[in-house]
C-alpha cells in the first residue's frame, strides 16, 4: 500500500492524496484548487499527474475550494465514480462548485480579451458552472459516525472535524494479506470551544495519520479577545469617518463574523448604519447554516432559541445579490461594514471594494483569515504601499488590521492536544496542508512530546506504507531551482510573444511556442 501526495504538501492549498492498496484499489481523498502565486496556480490548468479514470472512489473532507475545487475537472477528465462526503458538505458544494466554475469562466473571458488584443492563443476555463452542476449528481452524502463498506477490503467513517459545518475527519480501514491497516485524514481540523461548530472528535487509534499544519507554529487570539478587537476596530473606523472592509471566506468565516457582530449589536456595543454581505456565495452558505442550526454547537442553538431567529441574521444586515446592488455600496462613504469574498482577495467582489477604499486613509481593511503567499491579500497584509487591482495601481492609505481568532483552523496548541488525545498513537504522522516553516515546527514538537515518527511530504512524493522502500521526493534545492526556471520560462514566453512573429515564419513561431508550453507543462506536472 502507498500514498501519493498530489497537493497540500508544503503548501496550504490543492489538497489531494491518493491511496493505492496492495490489490490496486485507488482512493482519492480531496481534490482541491491550488491558490497562491502564478507557478502554483498553473497546476490547476495542467493534466492531472494520475489517470482520473483509474480512481475507484473520491472521499471529500469538506467543502472549501482548496479541498473540493478540482472535482468537476476530475469528472471532465474521465472519473466515473462517486464523491462520498457528509450530507452538509454535499449541500454546500452544490452552490460552491458552480460558483467556482462561474468565477473561472469570467476570469478566462477577461484574459482572452487581452490575449486577442495581443495575438496570443485563447484559453479555456478549468471547468464551467455547468460542469460543476453535472458533477454534483455523483455526490453521495453520509451521516457522521456511520461505518461505510466500500467493498470487502475497504471501510470508511466520517467524524466531525469541527472546522466548518459538515467538515469531516475520514477514517479508512484497508485489509490486506497481513491484516488490516487504518489511515486517518483529518482534513482541516477546527479548534476548541469555537462558535457555531462542534469541537473536533477524537480518535481511539490509527496506524497512519495525515494531519493539517496550517498554524503549526502559531497560536490564535481567544474568542473573547477577537470580539473585543472587532469592537475597537469598528469604533475607530467609524470615528474616522470611513468604512470597514472585511475580505472574508464565504464559508464559515463570514458566518463566524456575523455571529460576533450580532452579539455586539444585541449588547448595544456597536450601531453600524449598514452591514453588507456582498457575496452571492456567502449569502447562499449563510442560508444553509440557518437551515442546519441543529447541527451547530449548543451555544449557537441557545442563542437562536433566545432571539427567536437565526443567530446570523442581524438588524441592519443587507444581502446584496446583484451586481447593481454591489456597485451601489461604493457610493457609501462612511459607517458601513462590508463583508465580501474572496477571503484572499484574488477574485470576486472584494476587489472592487478594495479599489474604492484602500486609497482612503479613513477606511480600514480587516483581515480575519489566512492569506497564502502570492495573493493580493498577503501583499496588502505585509505592507505593500501600492497594489494592482483590475490592471490599475491603487495606493494603500487605509488602515490595515488583522484578527487571528477567526481562523477555523486548529492552532499549534489545538493540534498537539488533538494528537495527544489519540488513545493508541499512530506509527507515522504526515504533516500536510501547511507551509514548510509551520510543518517543521510542529514536526519537532510531535517527535519531542509524543515520540512519533513524523514526516513532511513534498509535492508528488510517493510514500510506501507496507514496505521498507524509501519515499521518492525531490530535495528543496532542486525544487527551488524548478521554480526559478519556471519564472525564467514565463519571461521567455513574454519576450517571444512580443518579438517572435516579426523575426520568424508563422509556422516556426507556432512550433517554438508549443515547445515552450510543453516544457512549462512538464515542469509543473
Amino acid at each position: 500500500m502507498k500514498i501519493t501526495f498530489y497537493g497540500g504538501a508544503e503548501t496550504v492549498t490543492g489538497s489531494c492524496y491518493l491511496v493505492t492498496t496492495d490489490t490496486k484499489e485507488k482512493i482519492l481523498v480531496d481534490c482541491g484548487l491550488f491558490q497562491g502565486n502564478k507557478t502554483v496556480k498553473e497546476r490547476n490548468y495542467g493534466d492531472f499527474p494520475f489517470n482520473p479514470a483509474e480512481i475507484d472512489w473520491v472521499l471529500l473532507t469538506h467543502a472549501h475550494i482548496d479541498h473540493s475545487g478540482r472535482i468537476p475537472k476530475l469528472y471532465k477528465k474521465g472519473y466515473k465514480g462517486p464523491v462520498i462526503t457528509t450530507n452538509i458538505t454535499k449541500e454546500m458544494c452544490s452552490v460552491m462548485l458552480p460558483d467556482s466554475g462561474h468565477i473561472q469562466e469570467m476570469e478566462i473571458e477577461r484574459k482572452n480579451r487581452k490575449n486577442l488584443r495581443a495575438g496570443k492563443p485563447l484559453l479555456e476555463p478549468i471547468y464551467t458552472a455547468a460542469d460543476a452542476e453535472d458533477c454534483i449528481k455523483h455526490f453521495d452524502g453520509k451521516q457522521y459516525n456511520e461505518l461505510i463498506k466500500l467493498n470487502d477490503n475497504i471501510s470508511i467513517r466520517f467524524k466531525d472535524a469541527g472546522h466548518i459545518l459538515g467538515s469531516a475527519i475520514i477514517e479508512v480501514w484497508v485489509k490486506n494479506a497481513q491484516g488490516s491497516k487504518k489511515i486517518t485524514f483529518t482534513g482541516d481540523l477546527g479548534g476548541y470551544e469555537k462558535p457555531l461548530v462542534n469541537d473536533p472528535e477524537f480518535l481511539e487509534e490509527t496506524d497512519y495519520l495525515l494531519i493539517e499544519s496550517t498554524y503549526g507554529s502559531r497560536s490564535h487570539d481567544e474568542d473573547m479577545t477577537r470580539a473585543g478587537k472587532l469592537e475597537a476596530i469598528i469604533e475607530e473606523t467609524f470615528k474616522s469617518g470611513g468604512n470597514l472592509v472585511i475580505p472574508s471566506f464565504a464559508v464559515e468565516r463570514t458566518q463566524d463574523l456575523l455571529f460576533d457582530l450580532n452579539k455586539l449589536v444585541e449588547a448595544g456595543k456597536i450601531s453600524p448604519s449598514s452591514i453588507f454581505v456582498d457575496s452571492p456565495l456567502a449569502i447562499a452558505i449563510t442560508e444553509i447554516f440557518c437551515k442546519n442550526i441543529d447541527s451547530c454547537d449548543e451555544e449557537t442553538q441557545d442563542f437562536g432559541r433566545t432571539s427567536g431567529k437565526c443567530p446570523l441574521l442581524i438588524n441592519n444586515l443587507r444581502f446584496t445579490r446583484t451586481a447593481e446592488e454591489s456597485k451601489a455600496i461604493n457610493k457609501i462613504r462612511s459607517g458601513a461594514i462590508i463583508i465580501s469574498a474572496s477571503g484572499m482577495c484574488d477574485a470576486g467582489r472584494i476587489k472592487h471594494h478594495l479599489k474604492h477604499n484602500l486609497w482612503r486613509s479613513n477606511s480600514t481593511v480587516l483581515f480575519i483569515g489566512y492569506q497564502a503567499k502570492g495573493t493580493l491579500g498577503r501583499n496588502i497584509l505585509e505592507g505593500a504601499s501600492k497594489v494592482k487591482i483590475h490592471g490599475e495601481d491603487v495606493t494603500v492609505n487605509a488602515r490595515i488590521e488583522s484578527i487571528k481568532g477567526y481562523s477555523s483552523h486548529a492552532d499549534q496548541e489545538d493540534l498537539l492536544k488533538w494528537i495527544g488525545n489519540i488513545t493508541n498513537k499512530p506509527d507515522l504522522v504526515f504533516l500536510v496542508h501547511g507551509e514548510l516553516e509551520e510543518s517543521s515546527t510542529l514536526k519537532s514538537l510531535i517527535e519531542q512530546d509524543y515520540q512519533i515518527e513524523t514526516h513532511i511530504p513534498c509535492y508528488l512524493e510517493e510514500y510506501p506504507l507496507s514496505t521498507e522502500a524509501k519515499p521518492l521526493c525531490l530535495s528543496h534545492e532542486v525544487r527551488d531551482k524548478e521554480v526559478d526556471l519556471d519564472e525564467q520560462l514565463d519571461s521567455l514566453m513574454r519576450q517571444f510573444y512580443s518579438v517572435g512573429k516579426n523575426l520568424i515564419s508563422d509556422k516556426k513561431y507556432q512550433e517554438t511556442e508549443e515547445l515552450i508550453k510543453e516544457i512549462k507543462k512538464k515542469l509543473i506536472s
